[in-house]
C-alpha cells in the first residue's frame, strides 16, 4: 500500500443536504400563512362590527318611527273613523267625497284643522323632527270614469286639503300662521285615481296622510321657504 494512497471522502447523503432549505422555506410559509390568517380574522371581525352597528342603526330608527306613529294613533283615536294603518293616517267616513266632487264640507274641514296640528306639534318634537321627511296628502277616486280624469280630480282632492288647512282666517278653526307654514313645508299632494280601490265606491272616494321618514345617513331636508304667508289668498280650486 502506498503512502500516498487517496481514499475517497464520504459524500453527504442526499436528504441531509436539502434538509436546511426545505426547512427554511417551510417556516416561512408557516409564518405567511400565519400572518394571512391574523389578517383575515381582523377584517371579517371590523366588517362584522360594521354590519352590526348598521343593523343597530337601523333597529333604533324602526323603534323611533314605531313610537312615533304610535304617538299619532293616540291623537287620532279621539276622533272616531279616523285611525292609523302602518304609517298611514285614514280619514274613513270622516273625509268622504261626493261622486264627480273635489269640495269637502264646513265639518270635514274642521276635522281637518282639529288633526293636522296635533300631528304637527309631533312633528316639532324631538323624536319628529328627526325622522319625519314629509307628508303627503293622497287623494283617490273610485273607478268610474277614465283613469286621466280621476287621476286629475283625485289630485284636486288633495289639492282641496291643503285649501282647507292653509285657510287663513275667518276660517272656521284656521290654522294658526307658524302650523300654516309648517304645513306648506311640510306637506305635498298626490294624485292616485283608482290604484287603490277600496270595497265599494265611496270608499274608494277619500283622503288619506302618508307620512315618511328620512332613511339612515339621508341628507337633511332643504331649509324652508321664507316666502310670507298670503293672507288674501283664495284656493284656486274656487270655493
Amino acid at each position: 500500500m502506498s503512502l500516498f494512497t487517496r481514499y475517497p471522502l464520504p459524500l453527504p447523503r442526499r436528504d441531509e443536504a436539502e434538509r436546511p432549505f426545505w426547512i427554511s422555506f417551510s417556516d416561512l410559509m408557516t409564518a405567511l400563512m400565519v400572518l394571512f390568517l391574523v389578517a383575515m380574522t381582523v377584517a371579517l371581525l371590523a366588517v362584522t362590527h360594521e354590519i352590526s352597528a348598521v343593523e343597530d342603526q337601523k333597529v333604533a330608527r324602526e323603534t323611533e318611527i314605531d313610537a312615533f306613529m304610535h304617538e299619532v294613533s293616540v291623537v287620532v283615536a279621539r276622533y272616531p273613523g279616523v285611525r292609523v294603518r302602518g304609517q298611514v293616517v285614514d280619514f274613513g267616513d270622516r273625509a268622504r267625497f261626493e261622486t264627480d266632487s273635489h269640495r269637502l264640507d264646513e265639518r270635514q274641514a274642521q276635522l281637518l284643522r282639529e288633526v293636522t296640528p296635533q300631528i304637527l306639534a309631533l312633528a316639532r318634537a324631538p323624536r319628529g323632527a328627526k325622522w319625519l321627511k314629509r307628508v303627503v296628502v293622497e287623494g283617490f277616486a273610485d273607478a268610474r270614469g277614465s283613469y286621466l280624469y280621476n287621476l286629475n280630480l283625485s289630485l284636486q282632492r288633495s289639492e282641496r286639503v291643503l285649501c282647507v288647512l292653509l285657510a287663513p282666517p275667518p276660517a272656521p278653526a284656521a290654522l294658526s300662521p307658524e302650523d300654516r307654514l309648517f304645513t306648506r313645508d311640510l306637506f305635498r299632494v298626490s294624485g292616485a285615481s283608482f290604484n287603490a280601490l277600496k270595497a265599494n265606491d265611496a270608499e274608494s272616494r277619500r283622503i288619506e296622510l302618508r307620512l315618511e321618514f328620512f332613511d339612515l345617513d339621508e341628507p337633511p331636508s332643504a331649509a324652508a321657504r321664507n316666502q310670507p304667508l298670503e293672507e288674501e289668498a283664495r284656493c284656486p280650486l274656487g270655493g
